[in-house]
């Protein structure tokens, strides 16, 4: 088996609640929300899930009984509850007698029903809380506390089950967190492939009648990765009048309080094929567990416990044909083929083996079986293999076996590290929406801009006023042989007013063009474009180690010559010591407007090696077999494309070829909003590939990741907290190179860039007598710094819509922090203001009396979130 994946999302509901306490001294009050939800999923398509979200400090949803459709699921976030009502009338099968006790016990419907049903399931690390301590609407009771009195009453309670699973095939439970159920937590029944994968079951010892997961009739089933403490039996393995129970794998788990790892006792319908391996016990009443007696008993076989641990048990085995004290009936139990290997039990307990009578012994094997000294033990009517008495070693083969299976019980995960927009918010990150501000962060006018409606979107016979072709004459007048020389002829003709057009189109025949290209601010905007971005490419080696003087001499012969502007951009490079990030651009771009479309633009850098690793050290080259030592590696930024300060940038079919920081998008002056939009375009890299302060819209483009690294990241935005929008990618794919690495799942979608830090406030780092507070000045002269205003601010937002998200992505955490905590670079991920104004205040930063607010920024911003994406 593997681990399951997460569905599409059909639609996104926002909490509204800040609890689940619902009034339970009014019997009128009902559940609100539970119209909202049924309308949900029955509006999902199959192969879907509706996805249950928080809002700011709402996170609770409260529903009556549901009914999940057959391939439509649930998807609950961490940090969201989903609470089971309270009132009896939202289960109530008609007679009036759910919430009462009676003979029969059957008045209640469950709290979700999955019914003659396929591919359904409920998905998430969120909480699904059934209430069961909580008192009944209307009544002075809680549903655990009349169950508990049937029991003293010797009549049954009519209580809501939690889930309850029927003739359904393939239903998936991951990671999801099961608590406070009002009676069973999971019934399957008649089931044909089943998987809880990472489940939480979490329900007080007392609380009676709530087994975790009863598997009943059915076959195919895998618990898995799970957590179980509950008030009856953490899983119970039944086979009644409907059939037998087969092929149940049950591993790499751990049970606390409960009745343990049971089998029965209804085992009428036949138990076969049964593996439970990788098990841990701690605290349960019983062990490992088959009950069963002649008024329901069957055959049990084919039953292999392995790598088992157990301490803390009353009876850590516990094999019993006598369940029922006044049983009757002519059902005899029958257990067959039971193996045991490496089984320990920690603490001292009683071992029982009753088989039913000489002619039906329990048969079962034994390897590497302990049990505690101090135990004690009742055999009747057992057959143990290759020996004629039943003996437990009382020191096991490999003591170290069980050191460390135990583990404490997880913690719940209270904060998303996915949020979710909800189709509302979703509306503000449309295209149109997020491309018509302009101005400074805070406030921005509206300055409408759609460039899908430019002539370039439609893919049209533009007329060229300049021609670029590696194999023409050039005439320095329409034809030249370099890009560069193209863009320069350009702007020398706008200076003298020989264009009279409103855009300058350069046309470039397919070819490889090995340049740099710079295009300055400029009146009228220019538009660069081909006939096939695979044949027509823009290359250049450069990277950010790479000196003035090197740069000078492979480049200033192209800069000759060229308009004041353009070589103004040459000159503030070619002096330097090194380039740094922002002189390795191929392609550097200021001018408003810029269109470019069908190129390739490349920066070679590393690109012969077919991977990320930089120039190999002295000593440190590759071996006889091409192996680097990665450890000492050096990585160089090498841009591909630079958008410096030029709004309402748009690039059509446009590969960006690169791999550490291959596009940079900047703000333009005082950090003025520079737009850019991207469609049908190809961009690659592996760490902070995407980054800068611009907002920039990216539409139905690929984003690869080159997972030649440990850790890779597609976007680093440096976004003012003051700014509408970041980066918003809709309809996207985001996808990987299949290496190793990308296949391991643990690669991001974005780190928000803390731009110009030298210490941070967010966590201490191990310096004796570190502090970093607020000051005019970003630096740090150990073990103190300072941090100005604006780098705090330097936020970074990027939101990811209907995209699909390759299996490269950490699914569980998409969002990275920068840097890791204890390092002075350090900032945690920040997903809105809510979380921007916590951190302040958490790094003992007055936010008012420091920074100049008037309070938390209202309404609150989206910094990172997705919506209604795809995983791969």
């Amino acid at each position: 088996m593997k681990e399951p994946q997460t569905p599409a999302v059909c639609s996104v509901l926002a909490a509204q609640l800040e609890s689940g306490k619902q009034d339970t001294t009014n019997p009128a009050s009902r559940a609100p929300d539970t119209q909202l939800l049924q309308t949900a999923i029955d509006a999902c398509r199959p192969g879907q899930a509706v996805r249950l979200r928080s809002r700011n400090d709402k996170v609770a949803f409260v529903s009556g009984a549901l009914q999940l459709r057959s391939g439509v699921s649930l998807l609950i976030d961490a940090g969201v509850t989903l609470y089971a009502s309270t009132h009896s009338l939202d289960y109530d099968r008609g007679a009036g007698t759910c919430g009462t006790n009676d003979d029969k016990g059957k008045g209640c419907k469950p709290f979700i029903t999955i019914d003659r049903a396929k591919g359904s399931g409920i998905y998430g690390e969120g909480v699904i809380d059934g209430q069961g301590g909580e008192r009944i609407s209307g009544k002075e009771e809680s549903w655990w506390q009349i169950a508990r009195r049937a029991q003293k009453e010797n009549n049954r309670q009519n209580v809501p089950r939690l889930i309850e699973v029927t003739q359904s095939y393939n239903i998936t439970l991951h990671n999801i967190t099961l608590r406070n159920s009002p009676n069973f937590h999971v019934t399957l029944n008649q089931v044909d492939g089943f998987t809880a994968w990472g489940v939480h079951i979490d329900t007080p010892a007392n609380a009676r009648n709530t087994d975790g997961i009863d598997p009943i009739s059915s076959r195919n089933i895998t618990i898995s990765n799970s957590y179980i403490r509950t008030g009856d039996d953490n899983v119970a393995i039944k086979a009644g009048n409907n059939g037998p129970t087969e092929n149940i794998t049950i591993r790499n788990s751990h049970f606390y309080s409960g009745h343990g790892m049971s089998i029965g006792s209804e085992t009428n319908g036949g138990v076969n094929n049964i593996l439970i391996e990788n098990l841990s016990m701690d605290g349960t009443t019983s062990g490992l567990r088959i009950k069963s007696d002649i008024s329901r008993g069957g055959l049990v076989q084919n039953i292999s416990y392995r790598n088992v641990c157990i301490r803390n048990v009353k009876a850590p085995i516990d094999f019993d044909t006598h369940y029922g004290k006044i049983a009757a009936g002519d059902l005899i139990p029958q257990y067959r083929n039971i193996k045991l290997e490496h089984v320990q039990s920690l603490t001292p307990g009683k071992i029982i083996l009753r088989g039913y009578d000489a002619a039906r012994p329990i048969e079962f094997a034994l390897q590497d079986v302990s049990v505690a000294d101090k135990s004690s033990s009742q055999f009747e009517y057992v057959r143990l293999a290759g020996s004629e008495k039943v003996v437990f070693d009382s020191i096991p083969a490999n003591p170290q076996q069980c050191e460390q299976a135990f583990a404490a019980y997880p913690e719940l995960l209270h904060l998303s590290k996915r949020p979710q927009l909800d189709a509302q918010t979703a509306k503000y990150f449309a295209y149109a929406e997020v491309l018509k501000y302009a101005g400074l962060p805070g406030n921005e006018r509206i300055s409408p801009w759609d460039p899908k409606s430019e002539p370039i979107a439609a893919d049209p016979q533009l007329t060229p006023d300049y021609i670029v072709d590696a194999n023409a004459v050039p005439d320095g007048v329409r034809t030249f042989r370099q890009v560069q020389a193209a863009v320069n002829q350009a702007v020398t003709d706008m200076d003298k007013g020989k264009t009279g057009r409103q855009r300058i189109h350069i046309f470039i025949k397919p070819g490889t063009y090995r340049e740099l290209v710079y295009v300055p601010d400029t009146a009228i905007p220019i538009t660069l474009y081909g006939n096939d971005a695979a044949t027509t490419r823009i290359t250049a080696n450069l990277d950010a180690a790479t000196t003035g003087s090197n740069y000078t001499a492979q480049f200033s012969a192209q800069f000759s010559g060229m308009h004041h502007r353009i070589n103004a951009m040459h000159e503030g490079l070619k002096d330097k010591p090194t380039l740094g990030t922002f002189g390795t651009a191929v392609l550097w771009v200021k001018s408003p407007g810029f269109q470019a479309k069908n190129l390739t633009i490349e920066n070679s850098y590393n690109k012969d090696k077919g991977n990320a690793l930089a120039d190999c050290q002295p000593g440190n080259c590759p071996d006889e077999n091409g192996i680097y030592a990665r450890s000492k590696m050096v990585h160089h930024q090498a841009l591909a494309v630079m958008l410096d300060g030029a709004d309402k940038s748009h690039f059509d079919s446009v590969r960006m070829l690169g791999f550490q920081d291959t596009l940079y998008m900047k703000s333009g002056k005082d950090g003025q909003t520079a737009r850019q939009f991207f469609q049908r375009s190809y961009i690659e890299g592996d760490v902070d590939f995407i980054f800068g302060d611009a907002t920039a819209y990216f539409f139905e483009t690929e984003i690869k990741t080159l997972g030649d690294r440990n850790s890779a990241y597609v976007g680093a935005p440096n976004t003012n907290v003051k700014s509408r929008y970041g980066f918003v990618f809709d309809h996207c794919r985001f996808t990987h190179d299949g290496s190793s690495n990308a296949l391991a799942g643990k690669f991001s979608l974005a780190r928000q860039w803390f731009s110009n830090e030298r210490c941070t406030p967010y966590a201490p780092v191990p310096v004796p007598g570190y502090d970093c507070q607020i000051g005019e000045v970003d630096q740090f002269n150990s073990p103190t710094g300072t941090i100005r205003k604006q780098t705090l601010e330097s936020v970074g937002k990027m939101v990811v819509m209907n995209s699909v998200i390759g299996a490269h992505i950490n699914k569980k955490q998409p969002w990275s922090d920068w840097n890791k905590k204890g390092t002075l670079p350090y900032r945690p991920a920040q997903f809105s203001s809510d979380d921007y104004w916590a951190n302040l205040l958490a790094a003992k930063i007055d936010p008012v009396k420091q920074m100049g607010y008037v309070g938390p920024i209202s309404p609150v911003r989206v910094f990172l979130a997705e919506f209604n994406n795809t995983d791969e």
